[in-house]
């Protein structure tokens, strides 16, 4: 049953004996990225599109069986859409944006997690990841083709790193052996049990939750639950005490049921016992198969620092977070388009490699938040003690019928983008009356612009959005190439692009980084104002 739902999973990239296994000496490449996993992937598509030729090693020969991340955030999609592999994830996926909590038989209450129109994307598509990184796979086959410098070695284990002031090596096991390989860059993205992280004797801090759930992936027809995210607290089933749906494609039902510290997993994990969890919860007369489960823990963790000289670590190797907040995957897809431009203009010689300490600043925030809402869900989910129990119920019972109570209900606040307030990259935030939701730091808001959107048109470089102002059309700057875009309230028919970006302004004009985040903003273009935002965006001051 597994390997139907997972057979895609198979030897996309199978090992192949390479030049480098016989050289002389070990090959020199500009990046090598160690991890085949959906932030691994996405990384070497990210600067294979720039043109920086980078190197993947896997240790395996394609997508990993299992069911893991399945929900995907509107952000991601939005940086799947520059990758050009987001449609066929929303063609797949399961697109949501209405989530239910439930106290025992009784529905507290629903929220809408975009409950405004003008937006490209969904809040939240459920995709199971294996398919998320076959789209990213199928992208990277896709910018090979138009010659992308992207090679992908299957079945080349990284057994050995030694760092240098100039270089990193790496010695690799393969099928015929090992070799050695040589780096200006490595990104690590092997996972949160980073054998790489481990090499280098580093390691997380952090909190590891005592609390036991197990996760059953299920297929099964059913008109009983719609396409929503239903959350219980001390639901009437008696299954656990808690327990979250979600629905996937093809039929698959993700249930999570949160069973105790004390557990003999061996026994939870029999299907005997699985069913009984389900049959109560579902009723006996439902007919399901069970495709895949597990039992895991919670753990909030991070490592000190991202970026180690010439090593630099992302997704669940630099951070873990508990899965209820859809935190994990999420977060990593920002950390690859927060470091992907970074790397580029390193390498391409348009900016310091100082840059890439911001890296370590920005992201290192957006762990922080993570693992705060992560832990402040945790703690809301898994109270413990009676006090911190009697006060998750009351909450609860308020928000059934008032409002206010609402926002103090946790049963896992879901992935939105970080705002890099304080960022050494950010430039004045100069407009007055300009919206909070648009502030230097934050990532861009889309807003439809008659059939098309706004990200759309920014794309994935420099950009000068200018609102109902006049801007040059050649912008002469000393620094990477910074594209103007006019918009006029023409353009803005619904009047959402000017309550995004506006406020009580009349007119804007946005400096816009390659990852979509705002560097800087005035109410009109000033040459010396753009250059100087340019180059501290760049890491130049």
């Amino acid at each position: 049953m597994l390997q139907d739902r997972y057979a895609l999973a198979f030897r996309l990239y199978p090992y192949r004996k390479c030049a480098d296994q016989d050289a002389p000496a070990p090959r020199r490449h500009k990046v090598v990225v160690v991890g085949g996993g959906p932030i691994g992937l996405a990384t070497a598509l990210d600067l294979g599109r720039q043109g920086v030729p980078v190197l993947l090693l896997d240790d395996h020969e394609g997508i990993g069986m299992g069911s893991r991340a399945i929900c995907f955030s509107k952000r991601t999609l939005e940086i799947a859409a520059r990758y050009g592999c987001a449609g066929p994830m929303l063609d797949k996926g399961v697109v949501w944006n209405v989530g239910k909590v439930f106290q025992d038989d009784r529905q507290v209450f629903e929220f809408n997690l975009l409950p405004e129109a003008g937006h490209a994307h969904p809040a939240f598509i459920n995709l199971p990841q294996p398919w998320f990184e076959k789209y990213l796979f199928d992208q990277i086959c896709t910018a090979q083709q138009a010659g992308a410098p992207i090679e992908i070695r299957g079945r080349n284990r990284v057994e050995g790193i030694e760092t240098h002031a100039d270089h990193v090596a790496l010695d690799v096991a393969t099928p015929d052996g090992p070799y050695r390989v040589e780096a200006d860059w490595v990104i690590g993205c092997d996972g949160a049990g980073s054998p790489l992280r481990a090499m280098l004797g580093l390691d997380f801090k952090g909190r590891v939750f005592q609390d036991s759930f197990l996760i059953a992936d299920i297929r099964m027809r059913s008109d009983d639950f719609p396409t929503e995210r239903w959350f219980w607290f001390e639901p009437w089933f008696k299954s656990g005490a808690s327990t979250l749906l979600h629905r996937q494609p093809d039929d698959i039902w993700r249930v999570d049921f949160q069973i105790g510290w004390d557990v003999d997993r061996a026994e939870e994990l029999k299907e005997a016992n699985i069913r009984r969890r389900l049959d109560a919860m579902l009723g006996a007369e439902v007919a399901y198969d069970i495709v895949w489960s597990s039992i895991y823990t919670f753990q909030c963790r991070r490592m000190e620092k991202f970026r180690h000289h010439r090593v630099i670590f992302a997704g669940d190797a630099a951070h873990q977070v508990s899965p209820f907040g859809a935190r994990g995957a999420n977060s990593g897809m920002q950390d690859v388009d927060n470091l992907g431009w970074k790397l580029g203009l390193v390498i391409t010689g348009q900016a310091p490699d100082t840059l890439l300490d911001s890296y370590d600043h920005e992201r290192i925030q957006g762990a922080d938040e993570n693992i705060l809402h992560s832990t402040r869900a945790t703690d809301f989910i898994t109270p413990k003690s009676k006090v911190s129990h009697l006060f998750r119920n009351a909450v609860l019972h308020l928000a059934e019928k008032h409002p206010f109570a609402r926002p103090l209900v946790n049963s896992g606040r879901l992935s939105v983008p970080c705002v890099y307030d304080g960022s050494p990259l950010n430039g004045p935030d100069a407009l007055p009356g300009g919206p909070a939701r648009t502030r230097v730091g934050s990532p861009c808001a889309d807003a439809p612009l008659g059939a098309d959107f706004l990200l759309r048109q920014l794309g994935d470089g420099f950009v000068l959005l200018a609102i109902d102002r006049a801007v040059p059309d050649e912008i002469a700057l000393d620094g990477p190439p910074v594209r103007a875009l006019r918009i006029s309230k023409a353009d803005d028919p619904s009047g959402a692009l000017a309550a995004r970006y506006l406020g009580t302004a009349e007119g804007a004009v946005y400096l816009i980084r390659p990852d979509q985040h705002v560097a800087a903003r005035w109410p009109a273009f000033d040459a010396g104002a753009v250059q100087a935002a340019l180059t501290t965006a760049c890491g130049k001051d």
